[in-house]
This record gives C-alpha cells, structure tokens and sequence, in this order.
C-alpha cells in the first residue's frame, strides 16, 4: 500500500509541474502584447488600419509610427519614441523603406524581434539605395530622381501599377494624395549598427512587388539568415494581405516571447 501510495504521490506530483510548466510556457507564448508599425516612402501610416483593426481584436496594443521622411536619423527618433511609451517588450515591423528604420532604430531595448514587410534590410555601412540597384526595376516601378529639394516623388500614373496595383484604383488615388515628402538623403544614409544581427528576425517577401525586386527581397533577407514568408502580393501586401501579414507579425510575437 506504501509503495502505491508513493508512486501515485509522485504522479501527482509529475503531473503538477507539467501543468505549472505548461501555464508558464503560455503565459510566456501571451507576454508580447505591444506591436509598432513603421512605414515607408511614398505612403503614410493610414495603410496600416486594416492590420491594427485585426491585431487589436487578437488583444494586441499597437502603435502606427509616423515617420517624418526627412531623414533616417529623424525616422529613428520617432520610432524610438513611439517604443519608449510602450508598457513592455514589443515587436518592430518596417514596411519598404521603414525596414531601413526598424534596423537602425531595433536596437531600441524594449525591441524583442523584428518584422520586415516588403522591406529594406541593410547592414552596418550599406544604405537602402545600395540594396535597390543590385537587381534592375520593373517597367511599372515609378520612383523618380530627387527633385530641386532634395525630395523623391513616385510617378503618379505610375503610383498603382508600380506601388499598390491589387487595391482599387480610388484607393491607390487615396494613397498617393496622404503620402509624405520623403526626402532622398534617407535613401543614401548607411546604417551604423544593424538590429537584425541581435534580434530575432521575420522578413515578408511580396511576390508581386514592382517597387522593391522580390529577388532583392530574398537577397537581403538570406543573407541575415531572415525566417522568411512569401506572400502574393504588390508592394502594399500589409494593405491587400492583412490577415496573412498579421499571421507573421502574431507567429514573431509568440515566438520571440518562448525564447
């Protein structure tokens, strides 16, 4: 009777501390809670309603950053900004030209991973313009040299074949009437100390980009060893594909915190 009794003790026990082990890992999976969005060039922070509506019903707090565009440096300080007035760690997601941001602003110590969405990811001394020349552009991409000030526009009646060509038409015309003046400098400024050689890394490669080559995508994203998910989809696939983009910033959300 002893021995049973023992054996069912330690049973009990064994089986009290799987479910104690199992609690903390979920506690642990749900511990991310904060999301900030960082756009790119030739948009604005609206085209990220549709992922905020599906990430704050899932119980995530986001935050949409508004990036000035005059320069990296200035894009970094908002970003950092935006991060300082979270409660907690939070998962960085860059859009284009906001993955040059999210690289230099994810050392940032309450960045637990990185999200790169159809996205610039240079290392320390490259600049995003370095990464766009290695693979030739579409026939619909519509960047064009920077003006007499110094800023890049994108070719309006290129803007919906070139940028955003699987939403409507009236909301490209929105898009390009709310995008900021982003000026050409930021292009050209090398990063100094890559976040994604520390932090873990997700990168979405838009199949259908004709802004930023896919292959430029793939390129960039192997080479710092990125976990990668390809989605069809234009240049704007966080505005076309929401809930697949919200799939991968939830999967970076959860895993990160398991680490």
């Amino acid at each position: 009777m002893k021995t049973n009794n023992i054996v069912n003790s330690l049973k009990v026990a064994i089986l009290a501390l799987f479910v104690a082990l199992f609690s903390l890992a979920t506690a642990s999976a749900q511990q991310i809670k904060n999301i900030v969005l960082v756009h790119g060039a030739f948009a604005d922070g609206s085209g990220y309603k549709g992922l905020y509506e599906i990430l704050t019903k899932q119980g995530y707090h986001v935050t949409v950053v508004q990036n000035p565009l005059t320069s990296l440096e200035d894009d970094v300080t908002a970003t950092k900004l935006a991060l300082d007035a979270q409660d907690g760690p939070a998962i960085l997601v860059g859009h284009s030209w906001g993955g040059a941001v999210i690289t230099q602003a994810g050392n940032h110590p309450k960045v637990a991973g990185l999200v790169y969405i159809a996205a610039f990811q240079p290392d320390n001394g490259e600049t995003a313009l370095q990464w766009f020349q290695t693979a030739p552009p579409a026939p619909e991409n519509g960047v064009l040299p920077p003006d007499s000030k110094g800023i890049v526009y994108y070719d309006k009646d290129k803007y919906h074949a070139g940028f955003c060509a699987d939403l409507s038409k009236a909301e490209s015309d929105f898009m390009y009437a709310s995008q900021g003046a982003f000026y050409g400098k930021c292009f050209v400024t090398p990063i100094t100390d890559a976040a994604w050689r520390v932090k873990p890394t997700y990168g979405i490669v838009a199949t259908e980009d004709k802004s930023i080559n896919p292959t430029i995508e793939r390129n960039m994203y192997k080479r710092s060893n990125t976990k990668v998910t390809e989605i069809k989809g234009s240049h704007a696939v966080y505005i076309s594909q929401p809930q697949q983009v919200a799939a991968v910033i939830m999967k970076a959300a959860k895993e990160v915190a398991m680490k």
